[in-house]
Parts: C-alpha cells; sequence; structure tokens
C-alpha cells in the first residue's frame, strides 16, 4: 500500500524544489541560507495559534536521505543530470533548526521556524516543513478553542473516519491531545503517541439485537467497569429510561454503567431531559456525553443554554478545522550569501533577516510580541524561538504530549480575554516589529 514512511519523505517535495536544487547545483550555488515558516495572518476569529508539529519535523530532517528507489524514479523522469542525482543520493541535514516549542501560542507573521543550512539542503525541506507544522498548528488551535468552550468539561477527538486520510487522522489525534483533547477513540493514535483511548457504541450494535434493552445489558456485561451507552437510536427519552433500568438491574452484579450518550437532536433539550429521567430513576451518578457534529461554538451555545452535558465527543469539525481548514503558511528565504532578502509582491510581503520574537509578560499574562532580529539589543521580553538541531543533530530530546498540553494550557492562560474569544477580532493581541527589522524593511524597500 503506498504510504509516506520514513524511507520515502524526502520525497515528499514538489517538483520545482528539485528542478531548483538541480539548478542550483549545476551553478555551484550552495552557500548557508535561512528559511523561515510563518502564517501571514490568523484565519477569522482566530485569536491566536498554537504551534504544532515540530516533532514530525525534527524527525523528517534527523533522518533526512533520499532512498535508492527515489533516485532511481527521478532518473526515470529524464529531467535530472547524474551527476546531481550522485549528489541527491549522498544529501543529509546539516543545519541548524530554531523553533518555538510545541503547545507556545504565535501569531501571524511570526516564525514557527527558522532553518540555516546549505542552500540545497534548506529549499528541499520545504514541503514536508510545511505541511507538518501548518497542518498541526491549525488542529492543535482548533481543539485548544474547543478547550476554551468546554470549560472544565473533557473532549475527545472523534475525529478519525472523517478526516482526509489515515495519516492526516493520526496527526489529528495528536495535535487535539495538544490543544486539549483528553483522548481519542482512534486505537492506532493511542498505540504510537500514548493516548487515551474513549468509545461507546455505534447505532449498528443496538440494531444487532432484537431489543434495545437488550443490546444495552449485553454490552455493559461485556464492558462491565464502565460502559457508556448510545440511547438514541428509536425515541432518546425511552432509551434513557431503558439504560437507568439496565444500569439499576447490574449493579447486584458488579456491573457499573459510567454514562449515556446522545448523538442526534436537541442536545439542550435532550440532555436536561435525559438528565432528568435518569435521576427520577436514581442514576444521578451516570454521566451524559454528547456528540454529533460539535465544534468549540456549538459546545458554548450548549453550554450556555445550561444544558447539563458532562463530557463532549468531537469530530468532522475539529479534524477538518471545518469553519478554517488551512493556514496560509509560509516558507520564505529570509537571508542568503548576499545578506538578508525580501519578497515584494503585492500582499505577500515577507520580512526580511534572520528574526526572533519577543514575548512581553507582566504578572503572570502575556502584553504583546516583538518580532525583531535575532540578536538585535535592547528587544524586550522573552525569546520564543529555542534552538532543537545544530549541524544536523537534534540537541533537544522529544517532549512529552503531557509537557505540550500543559504548555498550551498556561500559554492560552496568560493571553488577555479578547485573544481567547471564539469571536476574536484581528489584531486582538499586539504584535509590532522592532526598531531594527523596520529599519531593515524600509532600506530594503519594503
Amino acid at each position: 500500500m503506498p504510504w509516506v514512511s520514513d524511507e520515502n519523505a524526502p520525497a515528499f517535495v514538489d517538483l520545482y524544489e528539485l528542478t531548483m536544487a538541480a539548478s542550483y547545483f549545476a551553478r555551484g550555488m550552495n552557500e548557508p541560507a535561512t528559511f523561515e515558516l510563518s502564517v501571514r495572518q490568523l484565519p477569522p476569529h482566530r485569536g491566536f495559534l498554537v504551534a504544532c508539529g515540530l516533532e514530525d519535523a525534527l524527525a523528517y530532517l534527523d533522518g533526512f536521505a533520499f532512498a535508492g528507489e527515489t533516485i532511481d524514479y527521478l532518473r526515470s523522469l529524464g529531467t535530472f543530470d547524474e551527476a546531481f542525482l550522485e549528489a541527491l543520493g549522498r544529501l543529509r541535514f546539516s543545519g541548524d533548526v530554531w523553533a518555538v516549542p510545541e503547545g507556545e501560542v504565535v501569531f501571524g507573521r511570526e516564525p514557527l521556524l527558522r532553518v540555516t543550512a546549505p542552500l540545497i539542503e534548506a529549499q528541499l525541506a520545504e514541503t514536508f516543513l510545511l505541511n507538518a507544522v501548518a497542518f498541526q498548528t491549525m488542529i492543535a488551535t482548533k481543539a485548544a478553542r474547543i478547550a476554551l468552550a468546554c470549560g472544565d468539561r473533557p473532549f475527545v477527538d472523534f475525529s478519525g473516519r472523517r478526516d482526509h486520510g489515515a495519516d492526516a487522522a493520526l496527526k489529528v489525534a495528536r495535535a487535539a491531545s495538544v490543544g486539549g483533547a483528553s483522548g481519542t477513540s482512534n486505537v492506532l493514535a493511542g498505540q504510537l503517541y500514548g493516548l487515551d483511548l474513549s468509545g461507546t457504541m455505534a447505532h449498528s450494535y443496538v440494531l444487532a439485537f432484537p431489543d434495545e434493552s437488550d443490546a444495552f445489558r449485553a454490552y455493559a456485561r461485556d464492558f462491565p467497569d464502565g460502559a457508556v451507552l448510545l440511547v438514541d437510536t428509536y425515541d432518546t427519552v425511552e432509551g434513557a429510561r431503558r439504560a437507568a433500568a439496565v444500569a439499576n438491574e447490574l449493579r447486584a452484579e458488579g456491573v457499573t454503567v459510567r454514562g449515556v450518550r446522545l448523538d442526534s437532536g436537541d442536545l439542550a433539550a435532550l440532555a436536561r431531559t435525559v438528565r432528568d429521567v435518569l435521576d427520577s430513576a436514581g442514576c444521578a451518578d451516570l454521566r451524559i456525553f454528547a456528540s454529533s457534529d460539535l465544534d468549540e461554538y456549538r459546545i458554548a451555545d450548549l453550554l450556555a443554554q445550561g444544558a447539563p452535558i458532562d463530557a463532549f465527543g468531537v469530530g468532522t469539525r475539529l479534524g477538518t478545522s471545518a469553519d478554517a481548514p488551512s493556514l496560509g503558511a509560509v516558507y520564505k528565504l529570509v537571508a542568503g550569501p548576499r545578506g538578508p532578502v525580501m519578497k515584494h509582491s503585492s500582499g505577500k510581503i515577507s520580512l526580511p533577516g534572520t528574526k526572533q520574537v519577543y514575548r512581553e509578560e507582566r504578572d503572570g499574562e502575556s502584553l504583546a510580541d516583538t518580532i525583531a532580529l535575532a540578536g538585535e539589543p535592547g528587544v524586550a521580553g522573552r525569546p520564543l524561538l529555542e534552538q532543537v538541531m545544530a549541524s544536523g543533530e537534534r540537541i533537544v530530546p522529544p517532549e512529552s504530549l503531557a509537557a505540550l498540553r500543559d504548555r498550551r494550557a498556561a500559554a492560552v492562560a496568560r493571553l488577555p480575554e479578547p485573544a481567547r474569544r471564539l469571536d476574536a477580532v484581528p489584531d486582538a493581541y499586539p504584535v509590532r516589529l522592532s526598531e531594527g527589522l523596520e529599519g531593515l524593511v524600509e532600506r530594503l524597500g519594503g
């Protein structure tokens, strides 16, 4: 089955990266160059982004090597000369990388990742780095917004079946965890990333039995330590009554029914009715879980209506970041042998020079960011980009997902309230250019 793997990942590259690299090679152009990855501007209603995807980026650079099969394929195209293909076969990443740690919040135009390497190496990394960092940053941000809407209630990633490919589903599960998801329904993601697994049952299970109560009874007995019963296959309220009856019936057997799940209809009204049904039956300990095309907006609305929902399963709209399904991420050359460079295209101007981002903080609150030239003196704040690779070698170990979740929670909590709003306006958080960077932009004709 075709699949992106450690062996073929370097071939995950746009053709023009290779044709440019071949031209650089033919002209002996391979001096050190610096590229930076950033997001031009925040999507609508986003007051912040959550940096994510760095671990995949570093693993890719750490293992960068074109396999023999890829070289043979490129040879078959008849596009590249043999000297370049032989050089490509010997190529390994030898550069330095600076990055914003995963889980940190970032904003438009701020570099999330900086690569300084021989020009050919840095150029060839573009496609994979953009794919890894932009996608996971988009999903981690969506998850962080869902976490804000949920407050102290947990939510779980239910998106695998609706995500845009199997690999995307794995990355969604990981990024959603960084953003605040308490678990995932995706078993492979649980295995690979050590995520907590969560699941209930499908309507097909209930339909496979002659009677809804029989289905509930069988499932609870087979999973006696905390089954969650799906109650809306037929009539939701009657399903809740049957779930409560089964829960009471099986207590004597030591079987615990943990809760019920609502997956359709007017969730706010149904949750109130189902809560009354459960409480009246002596099942106040059963929790109510809800799913069905949820996102941060719908969850916020449900809780504003006082819906007694204890936890949420969020699928399609999380895994596709439905209201903002892409980030305008770019990977731009900012410095080369001639020094700082700047793109002047209308609407796509790039900021020149090797940069750092400084965050001003006071009394546990983030106040403003300054994008400055790296090493520029007199810029106040905490530097965000940290060196993670030197001369092609990782210099920091992988971080646990728990550490990334903690960083995200702390970083989001430090933001001013306007930036945390689900309907944040543009520039809800101030980001400015330093005096040195503004001067460089002016000198280069910006």
